[in-house]
């Protein structure tokens, strides 16, 4: 345990995974929790009047350990979990809200912080320090330090019961991803799925002791299997049992969870003196209300509706002509998109995955942000990890000092969930003159590299070979982790990506734009056999091909926002069946007709288990802020290295100490205009 209650001495102070026993995690909560409320004690009792720096300085820097024990220890439950450390989660998760919920209605804190917060103009704060000082005080009043003691009490449990129902939510999803198998003996049942998708599917079966091939609900092996397999049964059994995750009435069933949610998360808001969740939580995004983000979203519609419904009908004329399709189901999407894609561009992954080694993507997102930003990434093997597929890097700047230190897990496994996601094990903030450098993390589920010969003499590993999409994705974490490791502030809660949520997508979705340009392109994507830069011919199909079906996708994404707000800005108590509740959301954006033994609510970990709830119109919100912001650097040049230090400087290293807006009018001069998306998108 004590490893975990101490400073670490390990190189750059990272965490010592590999010291680290399952059994330690509880005590050293317990220890970490005791101690931070002895530093909030400190300045509870302190016997001078209340300043800046003994109140809100000193409350920004205490629980630091804990802080740092939290981010460790939640960062592994998500990326390499099991049940011993699910039931941890499950028993830490209590004193957790239990300890915050102490913080934020603790009286004589707030006393303090209230009577600096009403002489604030007497005390000469910079902007970081009033921003600080606005979100300290908002901290209290936004979680009960208003509120009468017995409905402190009703909060108290409030929180806890969330924090257990957000788990187990998560915790279901990755069960149902992890128990559906599907078990192939005949080849010709997967006629049309690529070479390499067959022999990531033949090492699974083989990983199970099985002849043939097998696929799971993992994103590398399921989204090959529906966009490639012809037979469309096949298919369809496939995409149903994506589609049922959490969803089949079982131990894992999600149902009572969404409605338990919801409801507390209303009733939470309204014991604040919220009319909903969304109006709690839209008060502290650039946003501001549900009103302005309905209309956002619903304005997007108008314009990309009439253009999804011409290429829905194109796309079903086209399986008709090809196959005879009548109808078209969810489960011929990704089949007749990719085919249609293949006729008017020809080009498909297959063509492309060569030239997008993994290893060779990465580099080039390095030597991107060398370009831009002037660092650089050195591989080291002294630095501490936790599993033996990640990689760790020491981030430098043009001097030599650290920047950051940066660790990179790319392929799926048993205890990892899906998706793909940035996070930080320390963040950076300024202390005692010294500035602490981030920690930070990208973990994503790509294809991992695979032997491709049966026979022991021919055995040949393949490396992992990327899809297009799976290179912007890397690109998009990626954003977010220049965003964590170029971050330059004292506080650590205003650091890096601790930005207003319609505010971080920005740095991660500016980044997908380098990826279609040949000038980027040129660094990284050589065919990993005979080192050929991608032939200008497909680069060209790449930026044409960008916009294939957006109007389609641009609904797609619009229907899970507004889905999203049904859920979050009404008063939602009286959901009786979660699956109609969902139906009717999707009402105005169903392109498909309904599966009845589907429901999408129910894995949406987005707005369940992670921090998207009210928040999930913040993914188009910033695609309105990037293309207005990639339009700047297209119009001075992609590696401008004027407009990249503005960036760098307004954007990326300021974190959230400044409102996004007042930051992004200093790098870009201007507002966004939303015409610049429409246009990027070919909606206008």
């Amino acid at each position: 345990m004590k490893i975990l209650t101490q400073k670490f001495t390990t190189k750059h102070n990272t965490a010592p995974f590999s010291q680290i026993k399952l059994e330690d995690f509880q005590p050293a909560f317990e220890e970490n929790i005791a101690k931070a409320r002895v530093e909030v004690d400190t300045i509870t009792n302190n016997p001078e009047a209340p300043t800046f720096e003994n109140t809100i300085e000193a409350s920004e820097f205490s629980g630091e350990a804990l802080d740092r024990l939290s981010s460790i220890f939640f960062n592994l439950n998500s990326a390499e979990t099991c049940d011993k450390m699910q039931k941890i989660a499950q028993d830490v998760s209590p004193l957790l809200t239990e300890f915050s919920n102490d913080i934020a209605l603790n009286e004589d804190l707030f006393k303090r912080v209230k009577a600096v917060y009403e002489q604030k103009d007497s005390f000469n704060l910079s902007p970081e320090q009033a921003t600080l000082l606005d979100k300290k005080f908002k901290s209290f009043s936004r979680n009960g330090a208003l509120l009468s003691e017995d409905k402190k009490i009703l909060l108290r449990e409030i929180d806890t019961v969330l924090a257990k129902l957000k788990l187990t939510f998560g915790e279901n999803v990755l069960a149902e991803t992890n128990s559906y198998k599907l078990h192939i003996s005949n080849e010709d049942a997967i006629k049309g799925l690529p070479e390499g998708a067959k022999e990531m599917a033949r090492s699974l079966a083989k990983s199970d002791d099985l002849e043939g091939w097998m696929f799971t609900l993992d994103f590398p092996s399921y989204l090959p299997f529906v966009t490639y397999v012809e037979n469309r049964e096949l298919r369809k059994e496939m995409a149903i049992a994506a589609g049922r995750k959490a969803f089949q009435g079982n131990d894992y069933d999600n149902q009572e969870n969404v409605k338990n949610i919801v409801s507390l998360r209303h009733d939470r808001a309204k014991l604040l003196g919220y009319k909903s969740h969304s109006h709690f939580v839209l008060e502290e995004r650039m946003a501001q209300n549900p009103e302005k983000v309905k209309s956002f979203l619903n304005d997007l519609l108008t314009k990309a509706k009439p253009a999804a419904q011409k290429e829905f009908a194109e796309l079903t004329a086209f399986a008709k002509e090809l196959d005879g399709i009548e109808q078209l189901e969810k489960w011929d999407g990704a089949y007749y998109s990719e085919k249609l894609k293949q006729k008017l561009f020809s080009l498909d992954d297959e063509i492309l995955k060569p030239y997008f080694k993994l290893e060779n993507v990465l580099n080039g997102s390095f030597a991107i942000a060398e370009k831009l930003f002037g660092i650089t990434f050195k591989e080291v093997f002294d630095i501490d990890k936790y599993h033996e597929n990640v990689q760790t890097f020491e981030v430098l700047d043009f001097e030599g000092k650290l920047v950051a230190v940066f660790y990179t897990d790319f392929f799926p496994r048993k205890g990892k969930r899906n998706g793909a996601w940035m996070t930080s094990f320390k963040p950076q903030y300024i202390k005692d003159g010294i500035n602490e450098r981030p920690h930070v993390s990208i973990v994503c589920n790509f294809t991992p590299p695979i032997d491709s010969s049966d026979s022991e003499q021919a055995k040949q590993t393949k490396p992992s070979l990327l899809t297009f999409s799976e290179v912007t994705t890397l690109f998009h974490e990626f954003g977010h982790a220049l965003h964590g490791m170029l971050a330059n502030t004292t506080y650590p809660s205003l650091s890096g990506t601790s930005v207003y949520w319609d505010f971080v997508e920005l740095p991660s979705q500016v980044m997908e734009n380098w990826c279609y340009e040949p000038e980027a392109l040129s660094l990284f994507a050589k065919h990993y056999e005979t080192g050929e830069i991608i032939p200008q011919d497909y680069v060209n199909k790449i930026k044409e091909s960008a916009s294939f079906l957006e109007g389609m996708a641009t609904m797609r994404q619009l229907s899970f926002g507004l889905l999203d707000m049904a859920f979050h800005s009404n008063d939602t108590n009286n959901i009786t069946d979660v699956k109609a509740f969902e139906k009717e959301a999707f009402d105005g954006t169903s392109l498909y007709p309904d599966v009845a033994e589907n429901c999408m609510s129910v894995s949406f970990s987005h707005i369940f288990q992670g921090g998207y709830s009210s928040g999930y119109y913040s993914y188009k919100w910033a695609e309105v802020l990037d293309a207005d912001a990639f339009a700047y650097f297209q119009e001075k040049g992609i590696f401008n290295k004027e407009v990249a230090t503005k960036f760098k400087e307004n954007v990326l290293s300021k974190g959230g100490t400044e409102l996004p807006m007042e930051l992004y009018k200093r790098f870009r001069g201007q507002e966004p205009k939303p015409e610049a998306l429409l246009k990027r998108a070919g909606l206008i």
